[in-house]
């Protein structure tokens, strides 16, 4: 128990070092790690798939809205490593952008302590700038962006460490290739991502689970953090609190109507001057884990051995 409280100690230790924000941040991140690092791709067993939508500063016009759908499986009934797929939208103002990736893992066991996953991840982005400028008279102002959208190229790599003891660490970076959009003279910097996390089992009796995970996000400038506790109550239901270094608290819901499928939902409650303005920020996440049963064994006969 100590050295599980000094884990987490550590984990918010780190957070609080976080203070902004760049990339797509999502409060129910533990669903979407796919997206993040490439290496946790087919970590689980199974086929999986995710599907989150981010309204986020409700009511407030041109306030950023996020689509994402990630599904991975893992090969190792037939090859070794996961492979996945990760697709996102984000519309913020006139601004829209949108992410296509696939991705790969391949684990390497360490012993009997651990195993170590690294993950590359290959795909396109698309960037498109629509200002939708009604200008007061019908000169043109050449100072004024005009609509533009192109592509690129992306690449992404990552590491997952995920111990037999329940703790895992994963580090990753995005944008690795820098990709620009000429036409609308966008700049991609790369991101770091740290993901930490340990699952203490039974802790408050049979099938009652505490899990602590913390996400940091920084492009070297400027840092964003979360740091999320989560009550998991067997096979029913889950809930949670996250605080994030912009002075945002989110409470985190969710139950399984069935075997294989989460529903979950979230909001967020910024403590600064958009409240007034916001009902706050909503999240919806569907999940499905399906895992292949063990197929049942064949017994042969011969007349020898009656």
């Amino acid at each position: 128990m100590i050295k599980n409280l000094l884990f987490c100690l550590l984990i918010s230790c780190v957070v609080q070092t976080s203070f902004a924000q760049q990339d797509i941040l999502m409060t129910n991140f533990m669903f979407d790690k796919l997206r993040v690092n490439p290496a946790i791709t087919g970590v689980e067993e199974g086929v999986s798939s995710a599907m989150i939508y981010r309204n986020q500063w409700d009511k407030v016009a041109g306030a950023p809205n996020t689509a994402i759908f990630n599904c991975e499986m893992d090969l190792n009934k037939n090859a070794i490593g996961g492979a996945g797929i990760s697709f996102y939208h984000d519309a913020i103002g006139p601004i829209r952008q949108n992410r296509l990736s696939f991705n790969y893992s391949y684990p390497f066991q360490i012993g009997e302590i651990g195993v170590l996953h690294a993950g590359i991840g290959l795909g396109l982005l698309n960037f498109g700038l629509d200002p939708n400028w009604i200008p007061p008279t019908s000169t043109v102002d050449a100072s004024l962006p005009s609509a533009s959208s192109g592509n690129n190229l992306d690449g992404n790599f990552g590491l997952y460490y995920k111990s037999f003891k329940g703790y895992f660490v994963g580090i990753s970076s995005a944008h690795l290739n820098r990709p620009s959009i000429k036409a609308s003279n966008f700049n991609y910097e790369r991101h770091l991502f740290l993901n930490a996390g340990h699952r203490l089992q039974n802790v408050l009796g049979p099938k009652r689970d505490l899990e602590i995970q913390c996400l940091v996000m920084s492009d070297l400038i400027k840092h964003v953090g979360d740091i999320n506790i989560r009550y998991l109550h067997a096979n029913i239901f889950y809930a949670g609190l996250t605080a994030r270094t912009t002075n945002t608290y989110c409470l985190l819901a969710g139950f399984y109507p069935l075997k294989n499928i989460t529903l979950g939902y979230s909001f967020d409650l910024n403590a600064n001057s958009i409240l007034s303005a916001s009902n706050g920020t909503h999240e919806i996440v569907i999940r499905y884990r399906y895992i292949a049963p063990i197929p049942p064994s064949e017994k042969s006969k011969h007349p020898r051995w009656l």
